[in-house]
């Protein structure tokens, strides 16, 4: 019933150009974080075990248990529990944690920029390795570096993360001191800049300190090569699928039959190359925030995966609601921007 009226609500907005779509694509996010919403809370109560007798400890006294729950509110029906959480989170309240003692808010906002950093280098770093080896691949098929481009699209896919991010460490660490010790986002003997953005780089850019950006570099290298290594593979597969299947159309072969320059036909194979690769990239940085939690963990990057993963081993509710509703709007406003891209590569394109 609520769908059905939402439906008829969005079909007084205009249709038309670019401020109708966002608007209505918009207001379709707000079903969207109700129903994420309400999915998690529920499935969260399902965990197994107890969190106020995880925190009463192993031998609790008397009634520990019981006024422990009662003042995470645990004792009321599960409904009124749904009420009261949707209530605080329209005033912006996620929460406290139970282990941090802290707002969750708090702790995402210390958080989430490690991670939003990490993966946007890891994905820009996965974007040019897997273009540059796609699409050499496919303007010479069968060749050496096609033949490179097939073998590692398919062995990228099949190594673990948390192996690769090992052997990383072992061997430019470890072995040859290429990179320094994975202890986090600076070294231990660099100050870190003022907070602006939350990106070390580039507040130590904007502060003026060169020597922390060189160690946030350094830093950023272990598990940015990590990610990317990993993340290349499919856009590689992908880059070199499209574009083989675009040169072999009969838009590239009249092109090539009238005289084009192979330059020209590489470049207008490569725009209808554009909108399934766009679409692969925008999935991987969706499913980066929480699909990075392994690399977070081997280099000891303080980010919202590892923040997630240890409030669901904690059983702390309020966190692991508060990561599905950061990665649900991060993944919605990803795919929006996805589809103003497709807008703007093929104007035939309506949505």
């Amino acid at each position: 019933m609520f769908a059905r009226y939402w439906r008829r609500i969005i079909r007084f907005i205009p249709t038309k150009g670019y401020a109708g779509f966002l608007l209505r694509r918009l207001l379709a996010f707000i079903p969207l974080m109700l129903g994420i919403s309400l999915v998690t809370f529920f499935l969260v109560r399902m965990l197994p075990g107890d969190p106020a007798r995880t925190l009463a400890g192993s031998s609790p006294y008397p009634g520990v248990i019981e006024a422990i729950r009662a003042r995470m509110g645990l004792d009321k029906p599960i409904h009124i529990q749904y009420l009261i959480y949707m209530g605080n989170l329209l005033r912006g309240d996620l929460g406290d944690s139970w282990f941090t003692s802290k707002p969750v808010a708090y702790d995402l906002a210390q958080r989430a920029p490690a991670t939003f950093e990490l993966i946007t280098f890891g994905l820009i770093g996965a974007v040019g390795l897997g273009l540059f080896l796609g699409i050499l691949g496919a303007l010479k098929p069968g060749g050496l570096i096609d033949r490179l481009a097939q073998f590692y699209g398919l062995l990228a896919g099949a190594l673990p993360d948390f192996w690769l991010a090992l052997l990383v460490i072992l061997f430019l660490f470890y072995y040859n001191h290429i990179l320094p010790p994975p202890m986090g986002r600076l070294p231990l003997s660099i100050m870190p800049p003022p907070t602006v953005t939350g990106f070390m780089t580039v507040d130590s850019l904007l502060a003026g300190n060169f020597e922390a950006f060189r160690g946030a570099l350094a830093q950023l290298a272990g598990p940015v090569l990590t990610l990317s290594l990993l993340n290349a593979g499919p856009i590689t597969k992908m880059t070199r699928s499209a574009m083989h299947d675009a040169l072999e159309g009969d838009v590239i072969h009249f092109a090539r039959a009238c005289g084009l320059p192979r330059i020209t036909l590489a470049r207008y194979a490569f725009h209808s190359v554009l909108p399934p690769v766009i679409t692969l990239i925008g999935f991987l940085y969706a499913f980066l925030v929480g699909g990075a939690v392994l690399v977070e963990t081997v280099f000891s990057w303080n980010g919202i995966g590892q923040y997630a993963v240890q409030s669901i081993v904690n059983k702390d509710y309020a966190p692991i609601q508060a990561f599905v509703l950061v990665a649900g709007i991060f993944s919605l406003v990803v795919y929006l921007v996805v589809d103003i891209l497709y807008m703007l590569i093929d104007p035939r394109v309506r949505l």
